[in-house]
């Protein structure tokens, strides 16, 4: 290894007499260094995305959701409030949701209505999430925070004593009803504050009072929809579910934050997937330069190969040679590439000189996952390269 090595070293990095050579070299070289810059910022972007994304989903969802396997509602015991007081559950909160029709003046919408206890900030920060009013009244029972989406659609701003927010729900019961207007509980609901996180939570949510929600549903002190929880920093959640769901029994749903967002983390890997893919294919293309420069450089060394042959080189060793050369050109530029792109994600991460609002950074994460999919893919691309580039060394070039 150490005599095919040395001399592709010296190919390397020595200059060719023939300036073509060089030129060609140098652009393969450019290639390897600027597919390893977009690869690697490209995945650092969709790093930041996902954090950016997944910052909001934190804020309203738990760590971990227990609700009935079997129907919207149950309910809590003094055995199951004795489980979740566990070291290594750190707060939880009763709430209750179901789906409702709401009114404004001549405007409606469907959302849900999401009664929530005195510790639900506990658990979720969702008045962090508040951008117009404020949180939930403890002193004022019939007040309700809405989504943005659900203000512009009813055009209900916060605040307003003229005109009630009202909500309907079907009431409980089976069969028909000959009479429409007693078919539905309503309640006049005040909105004191608006909140901002995501379109799609944004026009789902209208929180309320939790004695609220069961009044509108004609539910029992004790009957809820679901318990939301908050870990401890240490703690594993898919242990703690496990756990649970043990404790629990069957007629139990355990659900983490990933499990509520299924469709979201699915999306958001799809699209990490296919842009990965995506440049990959670029960087195939770019090292299409590698095979070439290295192909010249046999044809280049035809007359050195062929006395390096007679003085008792294989034909192996003198392919290794290429394959060497292909595999340090393109490591180098790999190297110098991630040196550049990792010096671009750490400056934005602390200067944020691109911005997508004035007074939002473009997001970017620097993740060290991303380094080794860079560096694994580009060494396995050039290398792959190199090899087929020294393919084409026969015993007809070097006799």
């Amino acid at each position: 290894m150490g005599f095919p090595l040395y001399i592709a070293k010296r190919y390397l990095f020595t200059k060719s007499s023939n300036n073509a050579i060089n030129i060609i070299t140098l652009i393969a070289t450019l290639g390897v260094i600027v597919g390893a810059i977009a690869l690697f910022i490209v995945l650092s972007v969709f790093s930041g995305l996902k954090k950016f994304s997944l910052d909001f989903i934190r804020i309203s969802d738990p760590d971990l959701k227990i609700s009935a396997q079997r129907g919207k509602s149950f309910f809590i015991n003094d055995s199951i409030v004795t489980m979740l007081q566990d070291e290594k559950v750190a707060h939880y909160s009763k709430v209750v949701e179901e789906r409702a029709f709401f009114e404004y003046k001549d405007k409606s919408h469907i959302a849900s209505i999401k009664g929530v206890d005195a510790n639900y900030l506990l658990v979720n920060n969702m008045d962090t999430a508040i951008y117009a009013g404020e949180w939930l009244d403890a002193n004022a029972i019939s007040t309700v925070v809405i989504g943005r989406s659900i203000s512009s659609a009813l055009s209900l701003g916060t605040y307003d004593f003229i005109e009630s927010l009202k909500v309907y729900v079907p009431k409980p019961g089976k069969g028909y009803t000959n009479n429409p207007k007693t078919a539905f509980n309503q309640l006049n609901l005040q909105p004191i504050g608006i909140f901002s996180l995501t379109e799609e939570l944004d026009k789902k949510y209208v929180f309320s009072h939790l004695l609220l929600a069961q009044s509108l549903l004609n539910y029992k002190p004790d009957q809820i929809s679901a318990i939301e929880l908050k870990l401890m920093p240490t703690a594993d959640k898919n242990t703690v579910k496990q756990e649970l769901q043990m404790k629990l029994g069957n007629d139990y749903k355990i659900e983490t934050r990933e499990q509520l967002n299924a469709a979201f983390y699915k999306m958001l890997n799809s699209e990490n997937l296919a842009f990965y893919l995506i440049f990959t294919l670029i960087l195939i293309i770019a090292l299409f330069n590698v095979v070439g420069a290295i192909i010249m450089m046999i044809l280049d060394k035809k007359e050195n190969l062929k006395t390096l042959f007679s003085l008792g080189a294989t034909l192996k060793e003198i392919k290794r040679i290429f394959i060497f050369q292909g595999f340090l050109l393109t490591f180098f530029g790999l190297i110098i590439g991630l040196f550049l792109a990792i010096s671009f994600v750490f400056l934005q991460e602390k200067f944020e000189f691109i911005m997508i609002t004035p007074s939002l950074a473009y997001p970017i994460e620097f993740r060290i996952v991303n380094v080794i999919i860079v560096f694994i893919t580009i060494i396995s691309l050039g290398y792959l390269a190199a090899l087929i580039a020294s393919s084409r060394i026969s015993t007809k070039i070097i006799q």
